[in-house]
């Protein structure tokens, strides 16, 4: 089977690829392991500074698979705490990583996709790339992201995107702060190398590492009980008949009367 994720690194640069290119590098449990293990690799590899993370195909990530949402319908409350506890672990492990995590979204990033992208420290996308948090529309709720979220953009905005499920541009998602640079699909490579470089080059990696834990550990004291709070909220919405309506709607391609 072909990997997963991919890793390799040049010039004190880390780059992780998502490659799922087949299903639009959507999520499921054994791609969010491997991601998280890459990036354990990244933060114990003394040869990196400086990690990118993106993807190959046309999708940054769709968020969840469709044999990943069949398999939810199925879990028991503990299986959904501890998938919830699995992504909670990538997004933390991203978000707590001692490098500068730089994410390349070159195609659209939407729900977990989304999420994946609003975790990383700097964000650069192309005009085409689309960007949302859909989950209220097939009853599902953005909970381990919300946290992460609202350290980003402001409350207003936060509830916007969140509630309507709308998908929005890389211009819109810069608008709102969730991204830091719109580049052209034939430059946002070269850019996002050149990005990286410069923080390889002109900066210390142990102030670049004490500057990332000042900004993430000080931010918000409470994150660890909302994250905590969020995949509990996860799991039971999961056991509700909204989410088994909207679920099933979805998979069946049916129009869901909500």
């Amino acid at each position: 089977m072909e990997n997963l994720v991919l890793y390799q690194v040049a010039e004190r640069i880390a780059t992780i690829t998502i490659n799922r290119p087949d299903k639009r590098n959507a999520l499921n449990p054994q791609l969010i392991s491997a991601l998280t293990a890459a990036f354990i690799r990244a933060a114990e590899d003394d040869l990196v500074k400086v990690v990118i993370l993106n993807a190959n195909g046309g999708s940054f990530s769709a968020g969840a698979d469709l044999g990943y949402l069949q398999q939810l319908q199925q879990n028991s409350f503990e299986e959904n705490v501890a998938d919830s506890n699995r992504l909670k672990k990538l997004f933390t492990t991203i978000y707590y990583l001692p490098k500068v995590v730089i994410a390349q979204v070159d195609g659209h990033a939407i729900a977990g996709g989304c999420g994946l992208a609003t975790i990383c420290d700097i964000v650069f996308a192309t005009p085409e790339s689309n960007f949302g948090y859909t989950e209220v529309k097939i009853g599902f709720v953005p909970a381990i992201v919300s946290c992460f979220l609202k350290q980003k953009v402001s409350e207003s905005v936060a509830k916007e995107i969140l509630l309507t499920g709308k998908t929005f541009s890389a211009e819109q998602a810069l608008k709102y702060n969730l991204i830091n640079f719109v580049t052209n699909s034939s430059e946002i490579h070269q850019n996002v190398r050149e990005f990286a470089l410069s923080l390889c080059n002109g900066s210390s990696g142990n102030s670049l590492m004490v500057t990332k834990q000042l900004i993430t550990q000080t931010n918000n004291p409470l994150l660890e009980k909302c994250l905590e709070t969020a995949v509990q909220i996860n799991a039971r919405v999961r056991e509700s008949e909204d989410f088994k309506k909207g679920i099933s709607s979805f998979l069946n391609k049916e129009k869901i009367n909500w």
